[in-house]
């Protein structure tokens, strides 16, 4: 078991431009695949990293098992208790050097993740500036943790609340934001003193690796963040799961998955955190600016091609304004360039897999069946990679598998509502409740949506709802518990409460 997952790289762009990875566990091989990869690293397993954009291997990671996922929490117990005792101050100060550093190297990280993830260039950036933010934001956090002292309400005593590390703690992240995701939790996880074994998803490790290892250069204490790589997800969860020593589980990820996690960890009631999936409602009122809606959709539904669970999953149009408003999405999804990430001028990258293909012609297929009309796109081109063109489908019927499953794809599906009542019931009927959109001129109708629709984050006027200093999570199917705000570092503390009598 090493510090990080061992990686060997295969023939990919200018190696010079890309992050560092840990020198003792990295092996470059240029030829013979993962025979001379498991050879360069002692014969251990391995598995591919592909750019999806050609399906060429970029890499080859360590295959790891449950016994190398306890070593990692074997480091993480044995750091724990020193890392807890840290200052606030110096575990705020590591993470804030952690964000200095990620934004000078913003370029290689940026140029990571679109060589594994697919998405444009401009968008990794993206990642990179929103993923640093969680850095400084739980920087600044760690040292505003506070309690209460004062009197019992009797005055018959004082009564004193602190807070105190959860303790050991697994976080797993997906592959859609290999970067803002890790940040995303093991900010919050560090700075309220709690040591964490990372499992990334093992369609996207290297940005993972690369960060952790970036965690080592600024000072951030062998064994505080481990990292483990696997193809064996449920072989190597399972174990921590039932270890007692583990105190915290934090999951990003659908939401089958989840249930099964939720299921495991209450085996030793573990704390949970679990972001899971979304069925995003993009309402759009009678008297909404149309050229709003339509730049809140193209953010909402197409940033990250749309693999996103905050990814608007069902246009909802006023059926005075659902032709015209349909019209000029259609016209601003003609002028998207598809390409390779990290082509110049791409503004649709590929789907992470053709799985992800093959769901969104799936979807498609069965929406138009059912009486949906394609606008503009609904195919995949031809050629490698694993591409399917940016999609408008109108008159979606509310029975399409699409109004009820995830599509994680380019596909925009609008369907029409008659009145706000219509809109709400609509907008309401799924278990999942994530985020929703709405654009509307009228304040007072805005305020009413607020209370009316069942979500945990809604967006009003704007398709983009996600901040550092604001709590990020849903309610019903869409998970438990909060990341980002005030909300996000108390996911990872135990309250505890002491009575000191008087006399």
């Amino acid at each position: 078991m090493t510090d990080v997952s061992t990686v060997t790289r295969a023939a990919r762009p200018d190696a010079a431009a890309m992050p560092a990875f840990p020198p003792h566990v990295v092996a470059l091989v240029s030829e013979g695949g993962a025979a001379a990869a498991a050879s360069a690293l002692g014969g251990v397993p391995t598995f591919p990293v592909h750019d999806p954009a050609t399906g060429d291997v970029l890499a080859f990671v360590a295959d790891q098992g449950p016994a190398d996922a306890l070593r990692a929490l074997d480091r993480a117990v044995a750091a724990a208790d020193e890392w807890a005792a840290t200052p606030p101050r110096v575990r705020g100060e590591l993470l804030r050097r952690a964000f200095d550093l990620l934004v000078e190297r913003r370029d290689s990280f940026a140029l990571l993740m679109s060589l594994e993830m697919g998405k444009p260039l401009a968008e990794a950036r993206g990642e990179v500036a929103y993923g640093g933010e969680f850095l400084r934001w739980f920087s600044e956090e760690a040292v505003r943790v506070q309690g209460r002292y004062g009197p019992v309400p009797e005055g018959t005593g004082t009564m004193i609340v602190t807070h105190r590390p959860v303790g050991p703690s697994y976080l797993v992240t997906p592959w859609n934001f290999p970067l803002a995701m890790a940040t995303r939790k093991i900010a919050p996880a560090l700075a309220a003193g709690c040591t964490v074994v990372v499992k990334p998803a093992e369609l996207t490790p290297l940005t993972t690796i690369a960060f952790v290892e970036l965690l080592r250069e600024v000072g951030v204490p062998d064994g505080v963040v481990t990292v483990v790589t696997t193809t064996d997800a449920a072989g190597v969860t399972g174990p921590l799961l039932a270890d007692p020593r583990l105190r915290k589980l934090s999951f990003t990820g659908s939401t089958a998955v989840g249930r099964v996690l939720i299921a495991q960890a209450a085996e030793n009631v573990l704390r949970t955190s679990m972001e899971l999936g979304g069925n995003a409602p993009f309402v759009v009122m009678a008297d909404a600016d149309l050229d709003a809606a339509v730049d809140g959709a193209m953010l909402a539904k197409f940033r990250n091609g749309g693999q996103a669970c905050t990814a608007a999953n069902r246009l909802l149009v006023h059926e005075r304004v659902a032709d015209e408003f349909t019209r000029r999405l259609a016209e601003r999804v003609e002028t998207m360039v598809v390409g390779p990430g990290t082509a110049d001028g791409t503004t649709l990258g590929p789907l992470i897999d053709d799985r992800a293909v093959a769901t969104c012609e799936r979807l498609v297929a069965d929406a138009v069946a059912r009486g949906a009309r394609v606008v503009t796109g609904g195919s995949a081109p031809g050629g490698p990679g694993s591409f399917f063109a940016p999609t408008v489908l109108a008159d979606v019927p509310r029975d399409a598998d699409l109004m009820h499953q995830e599509i994680f794809g380019p596909v925009a599906a609008v369907t029409t509502f008659r009145d706000e009542d219509d809109a709400v019931r609509l907008a309401n009927d799924t278990p999942y409740g994530l985020v929703a959109y709405l654009f509307t001129t009228d304040l007072a109708c805005g305020r009413r949506m607020l209370g009316r629709l069942r979500t945990g984050m809604l967006g009003v006027n704007t398709g983009l709802v996600s901040n550092a200093a604001a709590p990020f999570g849903g309610v019903g199917h869409s998970g438990l518990g909060r990341e980002g705000g005030s909300e996000g570092i108390h996911e990872y503390l135990d309250t505890t409460y002491a009575l000191q009598p008087d006399g």
